[in-house]
This record gives C-alpha cells, sequence and structure tokens, in this order.
C-alpha cells in the first residue's frame, strides 16, 4: 500500500508528489504531474531519474530507502547536470548537410 506524504526537497528540488510503498521499500519522489517526465536515467548510486523535457529533475525513485536507513547508510543520489554543447565546437567535425 502507497502512502502519500508531504514534500521533501533534495539538491534544491523540491518534490511534492512523494509515496512510500513499504512492501516493495520503494520511494518515489515527483515533481507535479509524473506524466512531465520525458527522459530517464540512473544515478551512480543506482537511483533511477526523471527529467523533463528541458532536462530539469522532475522525479526520483529510490528502491530499499528503509533498508539502507535501518542500517544507518548515507544516502546519497548524484545527479547529473545537462552541459550544453555550442554548435561551432561541433562544426568541426560533425559538417552540415
Amino acid at each position: 500500500m502507497n502512502t502519500e506524504h508531504p514534500a521533501i526537497t533534495i539538491g534544491g528540488v523540491t518534490f511534492d508528489r512523494v509515496n512510500y510503498d513499504p512492501d516493495a521499500d520503494v520511494l518515489y519522489l515527483h515533481v507535479g504531474d509524473p506524466a512531465s517526465a520525458v527522459d530517464f536515467d540512473e544515478s551512480a548510486e543506482g537511483h533511477h531519474l526523471r527529467f523533463d523535457g528541458a532536462h530539469h529533475l522532475v522525479g526520483i525513485t529510490m528502491v530499499g530507502v528503509r533498508q539502507d536507513l535501518d542500517a544507518g547508510r548515507k544516502i546519497t543520489v548524484t545527479i547529473p547536470e545537462a552541459v550544453e554543447v555550442a554548435e561551432s565546437d561541433l562544426r568541426r567535425v560533425v559538417p552540415a548537410a
């Protein structure tokens, strides 16, 4: 049974949809409507990350959270940043069509 909880802020992002499934030990965090996620990645720690069309972090799924907390393990989420590459840098390698 999922239970909804108050907002949680991680790395400057406030997740207003917070659901924890105690049977599966999975924490679902999302900003607004989960359907806004269009791109997916995984953090170095194995957390599932969701991004919107502008590559803003909008969701995190964390598995085994209770297990980690009960064991006293530090929980870290490494969030990759989108880096824009200058067209001029790419044109030196990829010619125009």
